[in-house]
């Protein structure tokens, strides 16, 4: 029998690691981070990362596993989290996964298409081309190869045109036909997915401005200049192009002021938070719990208990 699984989701600042951390307090709980940035080592204040004595209370799992240089693939996560899920279980204890990384839950829930893995030498010339022609026409070429692909990427989307690409040089098929193609198996076990969805979008929007701000203050541009420092990091890679982390980098490169930097990783943040709630909207089998933090929590550990009592023998 499948480990029976928590997930907390929900978009970016809406509280997501302070809810699983109080469940986790509360039931023998492991966390599994759900998180596309904290994976990498060294990127820390600009990721939220939980800090050291909080990891040492309660165990996290899939932090720093990666160096800033390295790719890291929604199928890589799928496969350690499931294996982490196992092991949890094994120690008579609850998975819980948590982030905003929703490729990740997908492939983790749905299973995933057979789709070709990433190929350093293609992509660095893909890169190459995009820096001497810019990427709206590489999104030309890709209308041309997968129109599908192309109506849904927009043409500076840089990360996904790549992929899309990437797919359709090394698969033979367009990314919509590999789409169509059989998934691998989905997760079978009981699941409960906890959602925060904050109905009052001016107070998330300034629970971004605020979280950013305090980011600032703890040192993050400073993170941020020993990254650019280290010579073979660039904008290029999946990890530097993190929100908050792009733009300052800009500004060390000298594209824009400091001031313009922090403005545009605000607005960047906001703008992956909407498109996380669009996701969301989506998102079949969500429990979503009270915008009141103290109301939400009651409800979350009431949801919990229920849950487990129903799923675990």
């Amino acid at each position: 029998m499948k480990p029976a699984l928590i997930v907390v989701i929900g978009p970016t600042a809406s509280g997501k690691s302070a809810l699983a951390v109080d469940l986790a307090r509360r039931w023998p709980v492991e966390l599994i981070s759900m998180d596309s940035a904290q994976i990498y080592r060294g990127m820390d204040i600009g990721t939220a990362k939980p800090p050291a004595s909080l990891r040492a209370e309660i165990p996290h799992h899939l932090i720093d596993i990666r160096d800033p240089a390295q790719a890291y693939s929604a199928a890589e996560f799928a496969a350690e989290a499931r294996q982490l899920c196992a092991q949890i279980d094994s120690r008579g204890r609850i998975p819980l996964l948590v982030g905003g990384t929703f490729l990740y839950l997908r492939a983790f829930l749905q299973g995933l298409h057979a789709l070709p893995g990433a190929d350093p030498q293609l992509r660095g010339q893909l890169e190459r081309e995009a820096a001497e022609q810019g990427w709206p026409q590489l999104h030309r070429r890709l209308a041309r190869r997968d129109p599908d692909s192309a109506r849904r990427i927009h043409p500076n989307d840089a990360q996904r045109i790549q992929r899309a690409l990437e797919i359709a040089e090394l698969g033979g098929a367009t990314r919509s036909e590999a789409w169509q193609a059989p998934r691998s198996e989905p997760w079978s076990g009981p699941v409960l997915k906890l959602c925060l969805l904050p109905e009052d979008r001016e107070q998330l929007r300034a629970q971004i401005a605020r979280r950013f701000a305090q980011m600032m203050e703890e040192g993050l541009l400073d993170e941020v200049k020993r990254l650019f420092e280290r010579g073979d990091l660039s904008l290029a890679l999946p990890s530097m192009r993190s929100v908050g982390y792009r733009q300052l980098w800009q500004h060390l490169q000298g594209q824009c002021p400091l001031d313009v930097a922090v403005e545009r990783a605000i607005i960047a943040t906001r703008q992956y938070a909407k498109r996380q709630m669009t996701w969301l909207r989506r998102e079949p089998g969500l429990t979503l719990l009270p915008q009141d933090a103290r109301e939400g929590v009651e409800q979350a550990r009431k949801h919990v208990e229920e849950f487990l009592a129903a799923s675990r023998p």
